[in-house]
């Protein structure tokens, strides 16, 4: 298997170049990457929308992809993903692999996850052409950055986030995909993929497991690289690349102490056990708090705090946010003690 490479941009088009990406891509202050944008300030809040599942197909074995029509959606850019809150009530995050400048439609895809935790089941098994769907965003935490060249790695449905990005690519800016997966037939959108890479070596497709120090021998100096897949492979890539953007939908859950908290309204104070949430104990309590995704994604759980120190595990909240508040299904205390206002 040839080791994955990147095209140099010429020098002569580099104004060119950066003209082009400034017009198609914006750049975020959440990656240490230094951008040559002045950085998005603030977080907009995601209003719900009501769409129509237009169409259902499976791309690949085991992969789902949704179209979900309207009106005069709100406009996103490669990296965007979007919530959606199933006929169960679950909500769930997947990024957009559709046309950014199509307004009345976004599209998603899912693969089914048999062992996981519900969603991906229910999206395979329940949902159907026809139905309609509330979803929220688009949200983006993994916008595509200025650079001179970029490096891609994909895994399996990770390549939707990903997909999108070298569509927008401007001609003239070096990349280079590696794209891993169990097998060709459980690869979605790869004949496209491949189409993009135009048969230059810039796509590398692996199957099965692959080897990173091999393929990702000759990255330049420089590059920006991204990576969305299974945990292991994104683990393995920032080991290698400590400044890689990642794209996770899952919290990376760590150990942590039992500590109290003091639910100030109510009267009550919780012990969280080293293995429990806050939200699994709130609940015990008051089981009318709202809640939803429980993977520190929707915000459906946020509660203020009055007092204490918060570890933020979550993937929403700005740092004004953090300052006062915290989600309590992923978050904890990092001392002994947090006051809530509940």
């Amino acid at each position: 298997m040839p080791k994955l490479r990147t095209v140099a941009v010429v020098a002569g088009s580099a104004l060119l170049v950066r003209r082009a990406l400034r017009r198609r891509i914006r750049t975020s202050p959440l990656w240490p990457m230094p951008a040559l944008e002045e950085p998005v300030s603030g977080r907009p809040r995601s209003r719900a929308l009501r769409l129509l599942v237009a169409s259902r197909e499976e791309v690949a074995e085991g992969v789902v992809q949704l179209r979900l029509e309207g009106r005069d959606l709100p406009r996103w850019e490669p990296g965007a993903h979007l919530d959606l809150v199933l006929p169960s009530g679950l909500v769930r995050q997947y990024s957009l692999c559709g046309d950014p400048e199509d307004t009345s439609s976004y599209t998603v895809a899912t693969r089914l996850v048999p062992d996981g935790r519900g969603g991906s089941r229910e999206v395979h098994e329940q949902v159907r052409e026809g139905m309609e769907l509330e979803v929220r965003g688009p949200r983006n935490r993994f916008p595509l950055a200025e650079a001179e060249s970029y490096v891609f790695v994909a895994g399996g449905i990770g390549i939707t986030p990903v997909l999108p990005m070298l569509r927008a690519l401007p001609d003239g800016v070096g990349w280079g995909l590696l794209y891993c997966g169990r097998d060709r037939a459980s690869m979605p959108f790869l004949e496209e993929v491949e189409k993009l890479g135009g048969g230059t070596g810039r796509v590398t497709v692996v199957e099965g497991v692959p080897d990173l120090d091999a393929h990702l021998a000759d990255v330049p100096e420089g590059a920006a690289v991204y990576c969305c897949g299974p945990e292991g492979l994104m683990a393995a890539v920032q080991e290698r690349f400590p400044r890689v953007r990642l794209e996770r939908f899952m919290p990376r859950v760590s150990a942590g102490g039992a500590f109290e908290v003091e639910l100030r309204r109510s009267g009550r104070t919780l012990t969280v056990a080293a293995d429990s949430t806050v939200l699994a104990a709130v609940r015990a309590e008051l089981p009318d708090t709202a809640y939803s995704c429980e993977q520190g994604f929707c915000g459906t759980c946020q509660q203020r705090v009055l007092e204490g120190e918060v570890e933020h595990r979550d993937e929403l909240l700005t740092d004004a946010e953090r300052a006062d508040s915290m989600l309590i299904c992923v978050s904890r205390a990092r001392g002994d003690r947090l006051v809530l206002d509940l």
